[in-house]
């Protein structure tokens, strides 16, 4: 079996103090890479295109790589913006929610937080968002 290189440890870091964050969210090993899930909903997963592995990604992102891309859930107005935007987001394909984006230098990893905070908001029981802050209060 051949191995795959793995997305760095400081994106995987990133990515983990804020999906970790969100109630009763937890960390796997994925098929590739790493997901994080809320009950058995994905909401948020990463992994390194290299060499055109894996071919989906690889097609979905437009590159062979190395690239670090990240999929998350979205809907609605964020979603139709996401999908005109382009670089650093692609739109895979497989389920009509899924966003992918692309983890480079230049990644705002607020708005990357944000973006994961509401696709696990889309994907968690209502009891669970409701514990979410999702900043969107009046100022203090």
């Amino acid at each position: 079996m051949t191995e795959h290189a793995d997305v760095p440890l400081e994106t995987v870091a990133e990515l983990r103090s804020v999906c970790l964050g969100l109630p009763e969210a937890y960390e796997e090993r994925a098929w590739v890479g790493t997901r994080w899930r809320v009950r058995t909903r994905t909401f948020a997963h990463v992994l390194l295109v290299d060499s055109g592995w894996p071919p989906a990604y690889a097609r979905a992102a437009g590159s062979d790589g190395p690239i670090n891309v990240m999929t998350f859930r979205s809907s609605g107005p964020e979603l139709d913006a996401l999908r005109d935007t382009g670089h650093p987001f692609f739109m895979p394909g497989w389920w009509p929610d899924i966003v992918g984006m692309v983890l480079d230098a230049g990644a705002d990893w607020d708005e990357v937080a944000e973006l994961l905070t509401e696709s696990y908001c889309l994907l968690a029981p209502k009891r669970l968002v409701d514990l979410v802050d999702r900043g969107t209060g009046p100022p203090p």
